[in-house]
């Protein structure tokens, strides 16, 4: 059970770096009877901005949600935060998407089951039908919306807006494409910009298309791995979020790279995941602050 008399938030916000943003962050929090449980900040040299995340309780019982938030913002405000206060104790709502390859989605909904991935997964989205039973045997609803290759474009964009429809309707606050095989318009990557994280079968985007092991094979590669980013316009070039290799070596063919290449994705994948939701994931430009 949740101990829910004195609630928790998570503050993440980002702003031009200045002197004394911890110092009034935290003095804000202690004013208003809140205790820091965890905190961590990095300053960005390069980019000018400063990056916060804060765990705190409210110890206060006679401040109200609505209070804390409006108080916050005035100071946000005076210092030109970027922020936002979410309930420590809510549990984000994610939709999976797959298609004819499953050892993502079979994972991730069992760290969900296990109850290691603090998440709600309303929604199971796929063109192909392989894996509605897995979905059965997790009690989640199942959508099949096939998507031919090969699709008109007037085709595509009906079967996205199905998606979008779902999106909205079981109030999603984050997509997750577990080895999705579709190419997401550019209307789609815009209205899911900062909500969607993709897996790519490889540590750099440099063996694209349906076979990237056999490609990596035949270069003769001595290290494989995987990279979660976020959605973007551009195919797999989106903020990275984790990245991680294993070593592999001249005398293992291209099926033993993809076994091998398959479990590190689910991990890769797993821990983005994990911490998008539990908001340790903040945006730079194009690339990501990662409080872990």
């Amino acid at each position: 059970m949740v101990d829910m008399s004195n609630p928790e938030y998570i503050l993440t916000l980002s702003c031009l770096d200045q002197r004394g943003i911890v110092h009034r962050v935290s003095g804000f929090l202690a004013e208003h009877g809140c205790n820091i449980i965890d905190s961590a900040q990095f300053g960005d040299s390069q980019s000018q901005l400063f990056f916060m995340r804060v765990h705190f309780s409210l110890e206060d019982s006679g401040l109200s949600d609505a209070a804390l938030r409006a108080d916050f913002a005035t100071l946000a405000a005076s210092m030109g935060l970027d922020w936002e206060l979410r309930d420590a104790h809510y549990k984000p709502r994610v939709m999976l998407m797959v298609s004819k390859i499953g050892h993502c989605l079979n994972d991730l909904l069992f760290r969900y089951k296990s109850g290691l991935l603090p998440v709600e997964i309303p929604a199971i989205v796929s063109n192909h039908m392989d894996f509605y039973q897995l979905a059965a045997s997790y009690n989640i609803p199942f959508h099949y919306l096939p998507l031919a290759t090969g699709a008109s474009e007037e085709t595509k964009l009906a079967q996205e807006a199905r998606i979008i429809e779902l999106i909205n309707s079981h109030q999603i606050d984050l997509v997750v494409l577990a080895r999705y095989m579709q190419i997401l318009s550019p209307s789609l990557c815009a209205a899911l910009k900062g909500k969607a994280i993709n897996i790519h079968h490889s540590f750099l985007p440099s063996f694209k298309g349906a076979k990237p092991y056999a490609q990596a094979h035949q270069r003769g590669v001595k290290l494989i791995g995987a990279t979660a980013h976020f959605v973007t316009g551009d195919l797999d070039e989106g903020p990275i979020i984790e990245q991680d290799v294993e070593r592999v070596d001249h005398s293992m063919d291209a099926d033993t790279l993809s076994a091998i290449g398959r479990d590190v994705e689910c991990v890769v994948l797993a821990r983005a995941v994990k911490w998008f939701v539990e908001h340790r994931v903040l945006q730079n430009g194009d690339k990501t602050v990662v409080f872990k």
